[in-house]
């Protein structure tokens, strides 16, 4: 018996035609039920915080608060819901607008227009308060905080280490360097300099070369996550006051934790694992994965998540298939293209990585890592010749990509679905 699946493509779907006898899992997401309001989540969250007392009794009249927010590519954090809630907790301390500094925590991002400022505060504190950009690069506006035991020098936002409370906000999902987004990722990579986050991320290797990507440093994973742990230290030297950070799930906030910026993240980095964590009894020959279509399959560089996702549902020399339409090209920065395009082994480019890191040139380098260690075929706009040296097939429909598989290995494959390989992390039981 045959099944059909809508996998979503850009703006559009596609048709999934598939024997049902070949199917061992579609790995979707937990169910989630809503029986609080948003707001009902954000005041239970600041009510009762972990490990920490409210944010209203650990400010006083006169101190100057940072307020770290996200910058404008985590919009979906809903910050504008939550912000307001914040700022009216403050005001219970006694706290004046006056002293209220939002910095956005761009990390190594572009800096942001006023709209997208307006945009990130919200209608209700648009008019009232103003957002300043953090810039990595700007060594006036760094301090020097010390260094970890990994070896990073911790260079921090100067204003931000001049507030007397430093509260840390935004969202949680999976991360694949960091293991999950959130908590201590507002202070490393978000209002560090270049050259800490670098140093940082540079962790995501292999101490010997020849052997890629560090096995530990991966979505989902932590205690044993070397990028993880030395953000931690970071956030430890830059000692925020509180956090206050949401999971969202179909597009609205599931669920908020607010106190300490380690144990508050670990509660909500449980909630994560409780939606998006799905776990699969085997890993598969093959697996198709759609991004979950537009915006998240806008260019490759944004569908790293889907290919790392499926990567742990794929059996070692598996196959996987991923929907990414890509209609914005490769995206990234000239680093990613040229990691793809300008080498023609996975050895040369790891040692590309080495000799200067950056976020951009791993991007470019996983996929094409992954590339000679899985089949990995893209349904994508790209043209094919774009990825030849990248050992990365280009086929422009799904029923292209399954004749091509099929071909090469037969017809029985087992296979694994995953229709918003963007969010789902699979788990091995």
């Amino acid at each position: 018996m045959e099944k059909e699946f809508l996998l979503k493509y850009g703006q559009a779907e596609m048709t999934l035609h598939i024997a049902a006898e070949n199917i061992l899992q579609v790995i979707e997401s937990n169910p989630v039920v809503f029986d609080k309001t948003e707001t009902e989540l954000i005041r239970d969250a600041l009510a009762n915080p972990i490990d920490s007392l409210p944010l209203s009794k650990l400010v006083r009249p006169g101190q100057k608060v940072g307020v770290v927010i996200p910058d404008i590519t985590r919009v979906w954090q809903r910050t504008g819901v939550f912000l307001p809630l914040i700022v009216e907790e403050l005001e219970k301390g006694g706290i004046r607008d006056d002293d209220i500094l939002f910095i956005s925590a761009l990390g190594t991002h572009r800096s942001q227009t006023t709209a997208e400022h307006r945009l990130l505060l919200g209608p209700q504190l648009a008019d009232r308060f103003t957002v300043t950009d953090h810039d990595c690069h700007d060594r006036s506006n760094l301090v020097y905080c010390g260094q970890t035991s990994f070896g990073t020098p911790v260079w921090l936002n100067k204003q931000a280490m001049a507030c007397d409370q430093l509260v840390l906000t935004g969202g949680i999902v999976y991360h694949f360097l960091a293991g999950w987004s959130g908590g201590k990722k507002y202070i490393l990579p978000g209002i560090a300099s270049y050259e800490t986050v670098m140093a940082n991320h540079a962790l995501s290797l292999n101490p010997a070369r020849g052997q890629g990507p560090h096995p530990e440093v991966r979505s989902g994973n932590d205690n044993t996550n070397l990028i993880h742990l030395d953000m931690l230290e970071a956030a430890a030297l830059a000692k925020p006051s509180f956090i206050f950070n949401v999971v969202t799930a179909q597009g609205r906030i599931a669920g908020a934790v607010a106190g300490h910026y380690q144990t508050a993240h670990d509660q909500g980095r449980r909630l994560v694992d409780a939606i998006d964590g799905v776990t699969i009894r085997e890993k598969a020959d093959l697996v198709i994965a759609s991004a979950g279509g537009s915006p998240k399959d806008v260019n490759l560089y944004q569908s790293i998540k889907t290919l790392i996702n499926a990567r742990e549902a794929t059996k070692p020399g598996g196959t996987m298939i991923i929907l990414t339409e890509s209609p914005e090209g490769l995206g990234g920065n000239a680093e990613v293209q040229d990691m793809i395009l300008g080498y023609d082994t996975v050895l040369e480019r790891e040692d590309a990585l080495r000799a200067d890191y950056s976020i951009s040139k791993y991007v470019g380098y996983y996929f094409c890592e992954s590339a000679a260690k899985f089949e990995l075929i893209l349904v994508s706009s790209l043209e094919p010749e774009i990825l030849q040296k990248a050992n990365i097939k280009i086929v422009k429909t799904l029923d292209e990509a399954l004749a091509l598989v099929y071909a090469k290995r037969g017809s029985a494959l087992k296979t694994h679905i995953m229709p918003h390989g963007a969010n789902t992390l699979p788990r091995l039981a």
